[in-house]
């Protein structure tokens, strides 16, 4: 094996050449630095590389520990002590964060290395990695195409070995719809099973952290590091952790998997289609039992998801004031002058069109018509989910309507680009977990495109969720592949 080869390994392949010091963390580092020199300028996947510090920490890494001397790839959004957090945002451009966010302090008691900050859209807000402030990623399997968002860099990241593993946040989809559209997995736990301290907040009863992965045993030994009570995040869930790896490579007979209904809409591409469908008939042979469920109420889930969303937005960004941290306008004139141009110049097109939706929905006069309406739509929704999983283990969906699309495509129309979202909200607004795999390819004008299919389960019902994922991972070959060698011109 040689350095070239290193970044194309999993975790679970990296891990016993770390334990057995046949390479050290240092030369794992330095073929992953090398490979983001040569790729990572065609593909915008990073912000930013902090190479002394990364490789201070591979050096002082304990190869004993479970994820001892594994860097992990960590989007911008999420604070690591030191370096950059920009949210991809002007208004953030120049700020540093003061101290590890959990997830971080967790990974590092597991011995990885947390390296490299990737790109996203704007505060999280998209579905295409557009949104950025440092211009888009782009997909790995075809440059002219969205990698998906807004974990958009760190799906590119992993898919074009330019990191083993990274970590994403999930507010609407932004760790499974990247994943799907980029040919990787995508894990987004239960609400509050990952703490959010250190994160920055878009969304706070929707967000969570997760993993994204080259296979499904990858996303759980992250999970593994990462999950857990937090005393400073008020949400996080309290009780044990598993070993979400222990269900690995159990037989799927006799779980029930949910055909849901509702989802035979128009409008889904026919090759996204096809490979549900190939999927579904996989699962089958498996063993598992396909019963049809009903979700009446997720035909509204992407109005009710921008509603509160936005809404929350509205009031989470109202801390980017130029005041205590952040860019801030020359020489305003007075204070009002002041935050009126610190946060024109400081925010970008997509930011500035939610936090206006969400101070609208939340104003005077249309609070009980939008904001409380979509809060008792949610319930209607979470209580669907709820009975869907007295009558099985498992939901089955597509992760989303269509393959990547072209950069630009959808620039004057963003509806197109929220519904998107629609087969992932409905996690985010029940709590849910849900994972995203490779399960087949788009062909257009010759180029292969990525499709995802998503899985769901009950709170707190990983162990399930991952078993069924790697059930059908480890008989099938799509994770596999790989997009076409970005070599360099």
């Amino acid at each position: 094996m040689t350095p070239r080869d290193l970044p194309a390994l999993t975790i679970s392949e990296l891990q016993p050449l770390l334990r057995r010091r046949e390479v050290s963390p240092r030369e794992v580092l330095e073929a992953l630095h090398a490979r983001i020199d040569e790729v990572d300028p065609r593909l915008g996947a990073y912000l930013s590389v902090n190479r002394d510090t990364s490789f201070a920490a591979a050096d002082a890494a304990d190869g004993t520990l479970p994820l001892g001397g594994i860097p992990i790839a960590i989007k911008d959004n999420i604070n690591v002590a030191g370096e950059s957090c920009t949210c991809a945002s002007r208004i953030l451009e120049n700020y540093r964060a003061p101290y590890d966010a959990t997830v971080i302090t967790k990974l590092r008691r597991a011995g990885a290395v947390p390296f490299g900050k990737t790109n996203l859209d704007e505060f999280a807000m998209g579905s295409s990695t557009e949104n950025s402030s440092a211009g888009p990623t782009r997909n790995p399997w075809d440059l002219t195409r969205v990698a998906g968002g807004s974990s958009g860099g760190s799906a590119a990241a992993v898919a074009a070995d330019l990191a083993v593993g990274a970590l994403g946040s999930d507010t609407g989809g932004s760790v499974r719809q990247p994943a799907a559209l980029s040919g990787i997995v995508g894990l987004k736990p239960t609400y509050g099973l990952v703490s959010r301290f250190g994160v920055t907040a878009f969304a706070s009863s929707l967000d969570q952290v997760g993993p994204l992965t080259k296979d499904v045993r990858d996303a759980a030994l992250l999970l593994n590091a990462i999950a857990g009570a937090d005393p400073q995040d008020s949400t996080s869930l309290p009780g044990p952790v598993p070993d979400f790896t222990e269900h690995l490579g159990r037989d799927i007979r006799g779980l029930r998997i949910g055909i849901v209904k509702e989802h035979a809409l128009q409008g889904i591409d026919a090759q996204v289609k096809a490979a549900l469908e190939q999927a579904t008939n996989h699962f089958h042979s498996l063993g598992a039992e396909l019963v049809e469920v009903s979700l009446p109420h997720t035909e509204y889930a992407v109005a009710v998801y921008y509603v509160l969303a936005t809404a929350e937005a509205s009031a989470n960004l109202a801390r980017f004031d130029g005041v205590r941290y952040g860019q801030r306008a020359a020489n305003p004139q007075n204070l009002l002058d002041h935050y009126e141009r610190t946060r024109a110049e400081g925010f970008g097109r997509e930011v500035k069109r939610r936090i206006i939706l969400g101070t609208y929905v939340l104003s005077s006069g249309y609070y009980d018509a939008y904001y409380l309406r979509a809060q008792q739509v949610r319930e209607l929704i979470r209580r669907d989910f709820t009975r869907a999983f007295e009558q099985v283990d498992v939901l089955l969906s597509p992760t989303t309507p269509a393959p990547a699309w072209k950069i630009g495509d959808h620039e004057a129309d963003p509806l197109q680009v929220y519904l998107a979202d629609i087969f992932t909200v409905p996690a985010n607004l029940t709590g849910i977990c849900g994972i995203s795999v490779p399960c087949g390819f788009a062909e257009e004008n010759g180029t292969r495109l990525p499709i995802g299919l998503q899985l769901l389960a009950n709170t707190r019902d990983e162990q399930r969720l991952l078993q069924v994922a790697h059930a059908y991972e480890q008989t099938t070959d799509w994770h596999r592949l790989r997009p076409p060698s970005l070599a360099a011109s």
